[in-house]
């Protein structure tokens, strides 16, 4: 065997004169290799810090008073809880759809994003409940403004990404299916982890930490 029978054909074929065909190589990609995945990260990463600020100004204003005056000790539970249950479960479809695209299995995704846009709508009514069910107005003190802002803040992602949702189910029922817009969906699956994981804390700090 000669050194260029030797070389890789891509190699062999630049030497020869030939142009590289990468005509079949797909026009996106997944996970780091999007650049809507940097920026989902960039906008998950100042939206947790955002979260992390309020975490630590709910437990300075507890110091200086376990109870502020005026405000029931502790919000309701009801609501709080049932949102917890349901958003854990959402998850599930968020998942499949996710696993889905990457799979290219469109039939697949459809039936998960029907599911988690009807999640999304529950979310969102559980939410408006949940705010009559406060402990405290937003205008009482200041416990109530950050309260109703932390809520506030969780349930603008909440209700921007259940309008993505929905716009994304209704897209992929239009034919041809682009492979760009099941990245669309995957990037979109990364959002609403983050909408989940970050409740547990939220959850915590405005049920559960009041009742220590």
């Amino acid at each position: 065997m000669t050194r260029r029978e030797s070389l890789p054909a891509s190699v062999a074929a630049r030497l020869d004169g030939d142009a590289l065909d990468v005509s079949d190589l797909p026009s996106y990609g997944f996970s780091h290799r999007s650049l809507m995945w940097w920026g989902n990260a960039g906008m998950i990463a100042i939206e947790a810090t955002a979260f992390g600020f309020m975490i630590v100004i709910y437990f300075y204003l507890r110091s200086l008073s376990e109870t502020p005056p005026g405000v029931n000790p502790t919000p309701d539970l009801l609501w709080g809880t049932v949102n917890l249950v349901v958003i854990l479960v959402s998850a599930i479809p968020n998942t499949i759809a996710d696993h889905a695209a990457i799979d290219h299995d469109v039939r697949k995704v459809r039936i998960a994003m029907i599911a988690c846009s009807l999640f999304a709508v529950a979310l969102c009514g559980v939410r408006a409940l949940e705010f009559t069910a406060l402990n405290v107005r937003w205008d009482d003190c200041a416990y109530g403004s950050l309260i109703w802002t932390f809520l506030g803040l969780h349930t603008f992602n909440l209700v921007t990404d259940a309008a993505d949702t929905i716009v994304l189910t209704a897209v992929m029922f239009k034919k041809p299916v682009e492979g760009k817009r099941l990245v669309d969906i995957a990037e979109n699956s990364g959002y609403w982890d983050f909408i989940v994981l970050s409740w547990l804390p939220i959850y915590a700090v405005i049920y559960l930490a009041p009742s220590f």
